[in-house]
């Protein structure tokens, strides 16, 4: 399992890179919208604080919504999942109103944002969350207050992605 989930992770290394060359090709993030569904649990994104997620995939005029960021990157991570990714984008907290509302436009290509993890602040579902920002003042501050470690992305969706193939 580990092995998969890291043979995924190198996929994404090749679309973080892509997606940093040459973002005018990237599509736009949608706007979080109050019918917006999490992939995995089916409740509404609305009715969970902290960061949300959303992945772009080809040929979809909807994005597959996320009620946490941790879900998001477990999403990339796991191979049975679709791979015709053509954006990622997750909660810049850096601009969130507040936990609780984490804003409906504030959206930031994954690869492109650091994240903190380890932090006593709780994903969607609960559970250990990959907390996103734009910038690593702003990650610094929610450090200060809510402890964790910066990450860049990929180091990030590998430290989900271990949880993940431990059950964690």
């Amino acid at each position: 399992m580990i092995g998969r989930a890291l043979a995924a992770l190198a996929a994404l290394a090749i679309i973080a890179g892509c997606s940093k060359q040459d973002a005018r090709i990237v599509p736009a993030a949608h706007t979080l919208t109050a019918d917006a569904t999490g992939h995995y649990c089916g409740m509404l994104l609305s009715e969970h604080a902290g960061p949300k997620g959303q992945i772009l995939l080809e040929g979809q005029d909807t994005p597959v919504w996320f009620t946490s960021v941790r879900d998001t990157l477990t999403f990339l991570a796991l191979p049975e999942e679709a791979k015709t990714i053509v954006a990622v984008y997750v909660s810049d907290m850096a601009k969130a109103p507040s936990w609780d509302q984490p804003g409906a436009d504030n959206w930031i290509l994954a690869a492109n944002a650091v994240y903190v993890v380890g932090s006593d602040q709780q994903a969607g579902m609960g559970g250990a969350e990959a907390v996103p920002f734009s910038s690593d003042a702003a990650a610094q501050a929610f450090v200060g207050q809510h402890h964790g470690r910066i990450l860049h992305f990929e180091d990030a969706a590998k430290s989900v992605a271990g949880d993940a193939a431990t059950g964690e």
